[in-house]
């Protein structure tokens, strides 16, 4: 069994939903867990497993399966420690899990961006080409202070050729650190929450400006969208249904960077008709919850760890 943690990174690898590191009470963690979603469980009582652990701590990175193979996980950025220590790695962004051996490698990168190194509060998404793609984050010093470097790059990851490409935004107010980053089946990556920046400072993002980014034209645009008042998140959880609906769940609301309430309520937005609803819920409630991972898994959103 797993201990509590929160800032991990999970991907699903066929039925096998995947945690790689996280914060717990006195570390960060190297660990691997993976859940077995193959047979129905017990919430109470879920099947854990423990895979090979990592090469390193981490935390507040991103991860993402190929779909080449659909059995190799790609971590992205994130807080890196060396493994059993308090002290920070910068030796590599990118770490590869192959699941079907259990092996860690880290792969050589092509043109890879330096400003990248000990980037971290960001997600990254893969299309159906290899091209994995990771907008903004901010860089991390060499203790639990976040500096105040906030990028606004798009960095793109070929793992065809294991070639890194970087493309300049040019908006000066979008969200780049602690949002939702959802690959819509048109190649259009949906932005949601997080925060953003002008030149009045940092603020939370408005939920109804949605930036979009093309990844077949690599071109930045805005939707607004009507319905239901969200209220402004950070480090929240988004996950796409098959009739093109994004459900969002929990988050956090920050004063000047501190966090002064955690959000359980689950919107969702209607990416056909870019329209936030409240669905009715039944049942008992999830917990206010921040720092956690969500991922579809046919009909079901499963919720693990967080804050």
């Amino acid at each position: 069994m797993p201990s509590p943690r929160r800032s991990q990174t999970s991907t699903l690898v066929g039925t096998r939903l995947y945690f790689f590191g996280g914060q717990t009470s006195t570390i960060t963690s190297n660990e691997v867990w993976y859940l077995e979603l193959s047979n129905s469980f017990n919430i109470s009582t879920p099947p854990w497993h423990n895979d090979v652990a990592m090469p390193v701590g981490y935390s507040f990175g991103t991860s993402c399966l190929s779909p080449i193979n659909n059995s190799t996980v790609f971590l992205i950025g994130g807080r890196i420690l060396i493994a059993n220590t308090r002290n920070y790695s910068y030796t590599s962004s990118v770490y590869k899990f192959d699941s079907n051996t259990s092996q860690w490698t880290t792969p050589t990168i092509n043109t890879f961006n330096p400003s990248f190194v000990a980037r971290n509060e960001m997600q990254a998404v893969i299309d159906n080409n290899g091209k994995i793609f990771v907008f903004g984050g901010i860089n991390h010093g060499n203790n639990d202070n976040i500096t105040t470097t906030a990028y606004f790059d798009m960095n793109v990851l070929d793992i065809t050729t294991m070639t890194w490409s970087i493309t300049t935004q040019p908006q000066s107010d979008i969200t780049y650190a602690d949002y939702s980053a959802t690959l819509l089946p048109n190649g259009l990556i949906v932005y949601i929450g997080g925060r953003s920046a002008s030149s009045s400072g940092v603020n939370l993002t408005n939920m109804a400006k949605i930036q979009i980014f093309d990844t077949k034209s690599y071109v930045w645009s805005t939707k607004f969208a009507d319905g239901s008042n969200i209220a402004s998140r950070v480090s929240h959880s988004a996950v796409l249904t098959q009739d093109g609906n994004i459900i969002i769940y929990g988050g956090a609301k920050l004063n000047n960077s501190v966090v002064i309430g955690v959000f359980s309520d689950i919107a969702v937005l209607n990416t056909n008709s870019w329209i936030w609803s409240i669905p009715s819920i039944s049942g008992a409630g999830a917990p206010p919850l921040t720092l956690h991972s969500a991922t579809l898994y046919k009909n079901y959103m499963i919720i693990g760890f967080g804050n």
